[in-house]
C-alpha cells in the first residue's frame, strides 16, 4: 500500500517551528526546512498559546527535539499539559484542512502525551494510547543509526527505504497495548523502525509512528543533525575509501536527514 496523494496548498509552504521552555533544537530545524525550500517562522510556544489561529495560516507544524521543561515530569508531558486546552482544537483543526505535523523527539513525545499520535480514541479520560517510556537499558542514548522507512500511510516518510540518523534520548522506547500494537501494523502507521533492533527498547523497533491520516509523523531520530553529509558520523571512512576508488566525485552533498525535509516540503508541490 503507498500513502494516499500528498495535501495540496500554498506553494513553497508556509511552517511553523516551535520554540521555548527548554526546546533546543529550533534553529537547526527551521534551517533544515527553509533549506529545503519551506517559507519558515519560529514561534514561541506563549505566542502560540495566545493566538492559536496563526495555525490556521499554516501548512506545516513542527514540535522540534529538545527537552521540554527539563522532562522533569516526563519526556514531553508538561509542555503537553500546558498546551492541551488551547491547542489540541486548532492542531486537529489544521488536520482536517490538510496540514502536515511533524514531531522530532521531544516534539514525537509531545505529540504522543497530547494523544494526537498514534491516534485513536482513549478508553479513560486520559488522552494518550501509547507512550515513550525511559530506555531500556536505562541511559541516555546517543549514537547513529540505521533506519528502515517500511511501507506505510506517512506522507512523508513512505518510500524513503533506508536511513542513517542520530538519536539523543532517555525516553523513547515506544509503547503500545498489544491490540494498539496490532492495529499500528495493520493499518501501516509505522512508519520508521530500528535496523537490527531497538537500542532503546521499543517495541517492534518501533522509531517513528504516523497518524492514520498520513499526516501526522512523530519520529525520535534528529534529521535535523543529518542535513549535510560531512554531519554523518562515518563521512570520514567514506570519503576515504571514494577517494581511494577515484569515487569521490560521486559523494553526495546531502545526508538523509535532507530528504525527510524534501519530502516534507514536497508534499505541497
Amino acid at each position: 500500500m503507498s500513502a494516499s496523494p500528498c495535501i495540496k496548498g500554498e506553494n513553497p509552504p508556509r511552517a511553523v517551528v516551535l520554540t521555548g521552555t527548554g526546546i533546543n533544537c529550533d534553529l537547526e530545524t527551521a534551517s533544515a526546512l527553509q533549506r529545503s525550500g519551506a517559507r519558515v517562522e519560529i514561534v514561541h510556544v506563549s505566542d502560540l498559546l495566545a493566538a492559536p489561529e496563526r495555525l490556521l495560516q499554516t501548512q506545516l507544524i513542527v514540535f522540534p527535539g529538545g527537552f521540554s521543561y527539563g522532562d522533569d515530569t516526563g519526556a514531553g508531558n508538561a509542555l503537553a499539559a500546558r498546551l492541551r486546552h488551547r491547542l489540541s482544537g486548532p492542531l486537529q483543526a489544521a488536520i482536517a484542512r490538510g496540514a502536515l505535523i511533524l514531531g522530532i523527539c521531544n516534539g514525537f513525545q509531545i505529540l504522543v502525551a497530547l494523544g494526537i499520535l498514534p491516534g485513536g480514541a482513549s478508553p479513560r479520560n486520559d488522552p494518550r494510547t501509547a507512550a515513550l517510556l525511559p530506555n531500556e537499558p536505562l541511559g541516555f542514548q546517543c549514537r547513529w543509526v540505521n533506519l528502515v522507512a517500511p511501507e506505510s500511510r506517512s506522507h512523508v516518510l513512505n518510500g524513503l527505504g533506508n536511513l542513517r540518523l542520530p538519536i539523543a534520548h532517555g525516553e523513547g522506547r515506544f509503547f503500545a497495548p498489544a491490540p494498539l500494537l496490532a492495529q499500528l501494523r495493520e493499518n501501516k502507521q509505522i512508519a520508521l523502525r530500528y535496523e537490527g533492533g531497538a537500542p532503546n527498547g521499543s517495541l517492534d523497533a518501533i522509531a517513528a509512528v504516523c497518524d492514520p491520516t498520513g499526516q501526522v509523523l512523530g519520529l525520535m531520530p534528529h534529521p535535523e543533525r543529518a542535513f549535510d553529509f560531512h554531519q554523518r558520523d562515518d563521512w570520514p571512512r567514506l570519503v576515504a575509501r571514494a577517494r581511494a576508488e577515484g569515487r569521490e566525485h560521486e559523494l553526495p552533498p546531502l545526508a538523509d536527514g535532507a530528504r525527510i525535509f524534501a519530502a516534507a516540503v514536497r508534499c505541497f508541490s
